[in-house]
């Protein structure tokens, strides 16, 4: 079996807002990639059954005819336009604040009527990384047998986890092989959408899947968070300075290694929970 056999059927994308979204990298994605294929909603699950409105605000906003509308976190499948154009489905939501069983079952059962062969993950995590250099992607995953075939780290991390963890788990339980892609986001830089971590996750995404898709103005946004990031150091010394020393740090490794990455994966994980 080769790696593209692997993920060459019907593909499902997976990203929620966040635990696991640092920079906005991961849903940045799942956005882009909507947009990209078309893509309409087939499947919401019910907000009031898995999330506290304390945490996960409703919005409102004012619809074509200027009346107030509430919008509800929640999270939904979208299906391509023109699927024969894309096999994929992109399930895009917010990170549920309750009942997290049953949300995996009920996620995984409207994923079973779409007849998906596959799934891929998209997280992003804060990194000691310097923004000068391009954004690490590490592929792990939990099945051993797609770790030997796409040479992916089997992660042994034991700890806290998000809801992708839980899904990806529940996935596997009845057959669906699943991978992570993981972004490493410069932690002092993470306040704000990471336009730069979201482009490596969908150009890791394009040679996983051998696809390519619109990236729309997600180029210019990168040189413009580039070139803001830049700004802000030059007017800081001590950030220069930590910037330079991450930067020496990083060549001198020639790249972060899969190890590594999946290292820090686990460090931020477990320094999120100790924040809690």
């Amino acid at each position: 079996m080769s790696e593209s056999s692997l993920f060459s059927g019907r593909t499902l994308i997976v990203a929620f807002e966040g635990w696991n979204d640092a920079g906005e990298a991961a849903s940045g994605a799942a956005r882009l990639l909507i947009k990209a294929i078309s893509g309409h909603s087939v499947y919401s699950t019910v907000s009031q059954t898995y999330y506290d409105f304390q945490f996960a605000r409703p919005q409102v906003f004012l619809n074509a005819l200027g009346k107030r509308e509430f919008k509800w976190p929640t999270a939904s499948i979208f299906r391509p336009e023109l699927p024969d154009l894309f096999d994929l489905r992109v399930l895009l939501g917010v990170e549920p604040s309750r009942n997290w069983i049953e949300f995996s079952k009920e996620i995984a059962d409207a994923v079973d009527s779409e007849e998906i062969d596959s799934v891929i993950f998209l997280g992003a995590m804060l990194a000691d990384a310097p923004h000068t250099r391009p954004i690490s992607i590490t592929r792990t995953t939990t099945n051993e047998a797609i770790s030997l075939e796409t040479s992916s780290e089997l992660s042994m991390y034991e700890g806290p986890v998000g809801i992708l963890s839980v899904l990806a788990a529940e996935f596997e339980a009845r057959g669906l092989p699943t991978l992570f892609l993981w972004a490493a986001v410069p932690h002092y830089v993470h306040n704000g959408p990471v336009p730069k971590a979201t482009l490596a996750l969908i150009s890791h995404l394009e040679s996983q899947l051998n696809i390519e898709f619109d990236h729309g103005e997600l180029a210019n946004d990168v040189f413009a968070w580039e070139r803001a990031v830049d700004e802000l150091a030059e007017g800081d010394e001590d950030l220069a300075e930590y910037v330079a020393a991450l930067e020496k740090t990083r060549d001198e490794i020639d790249g972060a290694t899969g190890e590594t990455i999946a290292a820090e994966v686990e460090k931020f994980l477990r320094d999120a929970d100790d924040e809690r």
